[in-house]
């Protein structure tokens, strides 16, 4: 191969590599997502593990003071704790994804692949966007599975079609914005069991927001750091579709928060990958 192959323009050539590299890289985290399943069985069993304790263990007791919301007796309680807790499990179902998709950065920046990868004629572009693929693509099966095992506990959301659809799209945004910010954790750290750490806090998030407990019932500095932190939008957003409530402007902050954490984690991951250019 001449060195102009490799170091000159060829417009025809790189017009189509970041497809088709990305797709190669997306094929590539897919197989190892199916030679290592349990990292995706640990994923999803936390927020399964949460749900569980949240609706069988405490949610008779806190379905109970919801206001208007419960129902007389620890069964309705329960009930009503039930579609009140499920959006923030739903939602923590996904900063657990990202907390793998962090993990697998660290694993190929740790063991040499990436080095490897940037002396590689391929679209630089494609090593991440492959990432955050197979990462949307396991977020999407481990919703489905969390969603699953909340209408078996007593989840029973009210949304219609379009409440659906709309609640897929907004959990894309929310999914896709921590994708890319987990994408640039799991290159600032050092080793794997950092980038293990680093993103708890987005797990740790939804308890101090409206996830688990009205927002009003808290003291009041916890009360506004919970009302405007961004997980709180989502969750109400998330709660407001699958409940067919109004939602007022927590949409609108929502996908405000997802653009901002979104583009903050593109543009810091796209300068951790090029800084060893």
């Amino acid at each position: 191969m001449s060195t102009s192959t490799l170091t000159g323009p060829a417009p025809a050539r790189l017009r189509l590599h970041p497809l088709r590299d990305s797709a190669t890289m997306l094929r590539r985290n897919l197989k190892r997502m199916l030679r290592y399943p349990s990292m995706t069985v640990t994923l999803v069993g936390m927020p399964v593990v949460f749900l569980l304790l949240f609706v069988y263990v405490l949610g008779g007791t806190l379905g109970a003071g919801l206001g208007g919301a419960a129902h007389v007796g620890a069964a309705g309680g329960r009930a009503a704790y039930a579609n009140y807790v499920a959006p923030a499990i739903i939602l923590m179902t996904v900063t657990a994804t990202v907390q793998g998709t962090a993990i697998s950065i660290a694993m190929d920046m740790t063991e040499g692949i990436i080095t490897r990868f940037r002396t590689m004629h391929i679209a630089r572009v494609s090593v991440l966007t492959g990432h955050v693929l197979g990462s949307m693509i396991q977020a999407v099966f481990s919703l489905a599975i969390v969603i699953g095992v909340a209408l078996l506990v007593g989840f029973r959301p009210t949304a219609g079609l379009g409440g659906w659809l709309a609640t897929a799209g907004f959990l894309v945004a929310v999914t896709f914005a921590l994708v890319w910010l987990s994408v640039a954790l799991g290159q600032v750290s050092k080793s794997v069991e950092t980038a293990s750490n680093l993103p708890m806090p987005l797990v740790l998030l939804p308890f101090l927001g409206s996830g688990f407990v009205p927002t009003d019932s808290m003291p009041a500095v916890l009360r506004w750091f919970a009302e405007y932190q961004p997980f709180t939008p989502i969750i109400e957003t998330l709660r407001g579709l699958l409940m067919d409530k109004p939602i007022g402007n927590n949409a609108w902050i929502g996908l405000a928060w997802c653009a901002a954490i979104a583009l903050g984690g593109y543009l810091w991951s796209k300068r951790l990958f090029n800084r060893e250019s």
